[in-house]
């Protein structure tokens, strides 16, 4: 649905197209999430740390929070409901024990080698509605949009 609004031109398609964007991303990662949770018991958070446990190996919780864009109390539940799930543990780093490091566990290795290309295949499924040439031109807009908007000013 386009935007309603009566303001400039600019305005009109500015917000039209943050509308489909936010939309598209919406519809996407809902029917991916819904897998996750029906398939495999996971959220999208807890794909997330496994995920950059996986790939990136063990780290701080704080450098997860960065890693998979959440906030720190998020990333506190998903870590302590990975932990008692036998998914990840957390272990005192060595040169300051005040930071907690989180590590997959042996069997947390095991659901993300088994889950992960399932997921990738998914998106891949869901991106191909994309010629390839348009998701490289989507993955540049979005990079361009992300990288302008984290530079920009706070107060602006």
């Amino acid at each position: 649905m386009p935007s309603r609004h009566s303001g400039s031109p600019r305005e009109v398609l500015a917000l039209d197209a943050f509308v489909k964007l936010a939309r598209a991303a919406t519809t996407v990662t809902g029917r991916l999430n819904q897998r996750l949770q029906q398939d495999h018991d996971l959220t999208e958070s807890q794909l997330g740390v496994l995920e950059a446990l996986f790939h990136l190996g063990p780290m701080p919780q704080s450098e997860l929070c960065r890693k998979i864009l959440r906030s720190g109390s998020n990333v506190t539940t998903v870590v302590d409901n990975l932990e008692r799930a036998g998914l990840v543990r957390r272990a005192a780093q060595d040169d300051d024990r005040r930071v907690r490091v989180v590590q997959l566990t042996t069997e947390g290795r095991r659901v993300i080698e088994r889950v992960f290309p399932l997921h990738a295949g998914r998106v891949t499924e869901l991106m191909g509605t994309l010629t390839r040439d348009e998701q490289r031109e989507l993955g540049r807009l979005c990079r361009k949009l992300g990288l302008a908007t984290a530079a920009a000013d706070p107060e602006d």
